[in-house]
Parts: structure tokens; C-alpha cells; sequence
């Protein structure tokens, strides 16, 4: 095995500059391997983007990274952002149902309660009621797998699911919660649960172990000026230790070299490696791989996305009276065209002192399987976001700026039977030394899970499998952070 692949030194290729990507090159070239990244793209980062709106920064992206788990606030420390790290200022929302803002509930686990009290004034008195009769239904086998809302909605009735579940698990994948699987997304559940005949002692059997661990600190971090300057901070620390970064250069095809390692084209370049890591998403993974192993580009290929946008608007402070809190997430059943606004001007201390004058808020629109109203234009996606926050908060001030980011088969989407196709695709690409892959099609979507999924790529290129181990049994569950995110 080459010293490239006991990750010191040799040439590694790293494709895709997103925060996987660049986590991956920054680990590399800091245990002392020569890394290029190639990335298709004229701006790196892939989803983590920053703007700026009369005079405050904005992201465009995820706008907050869980904190309860190390790796993404590691990475913002070891990239020179540890003092610009904030938690919310303010971490109250809402849920925008059956006609009113209501307070978010607490006491569930991803919109899972462990008590009928935990969801009064969001259900109905007939859904609170079916909640308490988890206790004398009979045992509901899980097996391998299974969907999280056609679980739950057995269990406790499908309004839990409408009302609750739906917002905030649709909320991190934009995906249908009677498809997505509960193993991958809600892993501490899925175990859980297997262990409980009723739903409800599960959740309780969570609460209290959450209890018991007393964790403290924030739960939810963000960067000021924005998560998306994380990537940025990340690029500029591989390129200080070596590394090469080129943008706007996408790989065209991989071929293993007769030698043992890679021969990488990226357009007139040809690019020799002893390693290299995939960090794109499945569909490109899947026509790089194409020719070296059809099997595991199959698997990509199969790996189903959900488009979004996000809809940005930027308002004069003394037009503009909110409700109290961070904002709102909207369940899907009640028929309103976005999923969730964040007030970021409350939500970030930053965004508030950036310019005083200014509030910014954000909405989010489109969901797995809603096709129809992203192809139209951005003028339309501005005026359902202001209609529904004037039906909802009484807004009804004219925005000073308006910005619309697409992102289109953005979020990967984890059915029933996700954690087995992973799987697969590692055992496939497993058979090619010096290959691995990362990113947010493997073990979780969050910002944490795709610096955890890059970093377990990189050992297992030095023969350390624990990492990739540990996270086919333990997906990193991707959290809600808050309305609108």
C-alpha cells in the first residue's frame, strides 16, 4: 500500500469542494499528504453560500450546525473560527397550524412526544386522545427497517405525523415522512424503539437517558456571518498547508492506472493519484464510477433527490412587526406553499448588529415530489412566500430586496432500506484500492455528518475502518435547527 494510502504523504485527488470535500482535503493535507481538490463549480462550498442584502450577510444555505456533535464546530475552530462561533439568540418557534402560530412543543423527539400533554393546543382533543392508546395497542414489529411516519402514524395517529412529524423531519431531508427511513434519520428512535412495545416508553426511554446526561451548552451553532463562511475558512486552510484547489474544473472520468493507483481527467487535465476520494453527489459518483465498478454506480444512480428554494427577504426595521421568537415551520397538511421562515435578524445577534436598520427574513419552498411550483419564476416564488407571511405574522411590508437561491436535487433522500444501499455502495467500492467516498448521500445531511462522513473516508484510506464502521451501525441524525432551516 502506497504512503498516499496511510494518509502521510503521496498524491491524493479529492472531487468535489463541498463541506465533505473540503473536510476531507483538510484532513489530508494535514497529515501531510499533497492534495489536489477538483470542483466543477466556479465557488466552492457546494450548499454552505453566503450574500450579502443592504449591508447584512445572509446564508443561502443551512444557516446552523448541530453542536452536540463535535465535528463541524471542531472544523470552525481548527480553521481559525472559533471566536465567531454564536448559538441563537433566541431558540423559541412556532408551528404555523390549523389557523394560528402556536409555540413549538416541547417534550417529543423529532416531532414524537412521549406524552399526549407534549402536543396540547397543536393536535386536536380526538389526535391528543389516539396518543394515549399506543399503550394498549400490541407490539408493532420494526424488522430491518422502516418509514418513520407510517410507524408513527400507527402507533399515535396520523396527525401526529401531519402536524408535527412531517414539518420538522421534511424539514432537514424536504422529504415525506412516510418515506423516510427511520433507521437512517432517526437512528436513536429506530433503536429504541425496537426494544419497547410501546412507542411512547421509547421516547421517555430517550428523554430520560438525555436527562441523566446533563449535557449542556447549545444545542444549535451558527458563524457569524453566516455557516457558509465555513467552507471558505476551510478552503483557505488547505491551500495555506499545500493543497491545490481548482474550481470550475469538474472530473470527466476516473480510470485506475495500471501501477495501482488513479488516473483523474478533468477536461485537458490528466491528473495522476495514488488516492482518491468522491465527494460528489450520487449522481456524479455514479458516472465517475461508472466504468470501474457498474455495481456501485448502479446503487448511486438509485439514490433519489429533493429540490428547494430559498427565499430571502430583506425589510426596513421600523416597516416590520413579527411575532416574538426565531420563526415557524409549516406542516404540509395544512396547504400553505412554503415549509418554514426563519427571522434571521432575531435568530443571529450578527445579522442584527450588521445594520440595525435592516430585519432579514427567509422562507423555504418545496418538498420531495413538488415539482410544480419550483419551475416558476422567481417573482412568484417572492409573492407566495409574502402572501402566507402576511397570512401567518401579518407582515405586510414591501421588501427592500429579495433574493431566490434554487437549489435543485439538493438534499438526498434516505427511504426505507437507505442504510442497506449504503451498504452496498461502500462494500462495491471497497473492491477498488485507494477509492472512497463521502458526503451527504451516505450517513446524514447535517454539516456534522458530512465532516464525520469525509473524515472516516480519509482513515479508511490509512486502513482505519473504525470511523466508516461506526457510522454504517450509528448514522449521524441530522436535527431540526430551529423554523426555517
Amino acid at each position: 500500500m502506497s504512503a498516499a494510502r496511510t494518509g502521510s504523504t503521496g498524491q491524493v485527488v479529492v472531487v468535489g469542494a463541498g463541506i465533505a470535500g473540503l473536510a476531507a482535503a483538510h484532513r489530508l493535507v494535514r497529515n501531510g499528504a499533497r492534495v489536489t481538490v477538483l470542483e466543477a463549480a466556479r465557488r466552492l462550498g457546494g450548499k454552505l453560500q453566503v450574500a450579502e442584502m443592504e449591508g447584512v450577510r445572509v446564508d443561502l444555505g443551512a444557516e446552523s450546525m448541530l453542536a452536540r456533535r463535535p465535528e463541524a464546530v471542531a472544523l470552525a475552530r481548527e480553521v481559525g473560527l472559533g471566536d465567531r462561533l454564536q448559538p441563537p439568540a433566541i431558540a423559541t418557534a412556532s408551528i404555523w397550524t390549523r389557523g394560528a402560530l402556536r409555540p413549538m412543543p416541547k417534550g417529543h423527539v423529532m416531532g414524537v412526544p412521549g406524552t399526549a400533554d407534549a402536543l396540547a393546543g397543536v393536535l386536536s382533543d380526538e389526535g391528543l386522545a389516539r396518543i394515549g392508546r399506543d399503550a394498549d395497542l400490541p407490539r408493532t414489529e420494526i424488522g430491518d427497517d422502516v418509514a418513520v411516519g407510517a410507524y408513527v402514524a400507527a402507533r399515535l395517529g396520523r396527525e401526529v405525523v401531519d402536524r408535527l412529524v412531517e414539518p420538522l423531519l421534511g424539514g432537514v431531508y424536504a422529504g415525506d415522512a412516510y418515506r423516510i427511513s427511520m433507521r437512517s434519520a432517526v437512528p436513536q428512535l429506530f433503536e429504541t424503539a425496537r426494544r419497547h412495545d410501546s412507542l411512547t416508553e421509547a421516547v421517555r426511554e430517550i428523554q430520560a437517558r438525555a436527562a441523566a446526561s446533563r449535557q449542556t451548552g447549545p444545542v444549535f451553532m451558527g458563524i457569524e456571518g453566516g455557516v457558509g463562511t465555513l467552507a471558505r475558512a476551510v478552503a483557505d486552510s488547505v491551500t495555506a498547508h499545500g493543497g491545490q484547489i481548482l474550481s470550475g474544473r469538474p472530473a470527466t472520468e476516473l480510470r485506475r492506472d495500471a501501477g495501482g493507483g488513479w488516473r483523474v481527467t478533468a477536461g485537458d487535465r490528466v491528473l495522476h493519484a495514488d488516492a482518491v476520494v468522491l465527494a460528489v453527489p450520487a449522481p456524479a459518483a455514479a458516472g465517475l464510477l461508472a466504468a470501474e465498478s457498474p455495481a456501485a454506480a448502479a446503487e448511486l444512480r438509485a439514490v433519489e433527490y429533493a429540490s428547494m428554494a430559498l427565499v430571502t427577504l430583506a425589510y426596513r426595521r421600523s416597516e416590520v412587526s413579527l411575532p416574538d421568537g426565531s420563526g415557524f415551520l409549516v406542516p404540509p397538511v395544512d396547504g400553505r406553499s412554503i415549509k418554514a421562515s426563519t427571522f434571521s435578524f432575531r435568530k443571529w445577534r450578527w445579522s442584527a448588529e450588521e445594520n440595525p436598520d435592516v430585519v432579514v427574513v427567509r422562507t423555504s419552498v418545496g418538498r420531495y415530489g413538488e415539482t410544480e411550483i419550483l419551475q416558476r419564476e422567481d417573482a412568484h416564488l417572492v409573492e407566495v412566500s409574502r402572501r402566507d407571511l402576511r397570512a401567518a405574522t401579518g407582515l405586510e411590508a414591501t421588501p427592500l430586496r429579495t433574493l431566490v437561491t434554487r437549489w435543485t436535487d439538493g438534499l438526498p433522500q434516505y427511504p426505507v432500506g437507505h442504510h442497506a444501499r449504503v451498504a452496498r455502495i461502500r462494500e462495491h467500492v471497497a473492491e477498488l484500492p485507494g477509492l472512497v467516498v463521502c458526503g451527504a448521500q451516505y450517513d446524514g445531511v447535517g454539516i456534522p455528518a458530512c465532516v464525520a462522513s469525509a473524515h472516516a473516508a480519509v482513515d479508511q484510506l490509512a486502513g482505519d475502518l473504525r470511523g466508516v464502521e461506526e457510522l454504517t451501525a450509528h448514522p449521524v441524525q441530522s436535527l431540526h435547527g430551529g423554523a426555517g432551516e
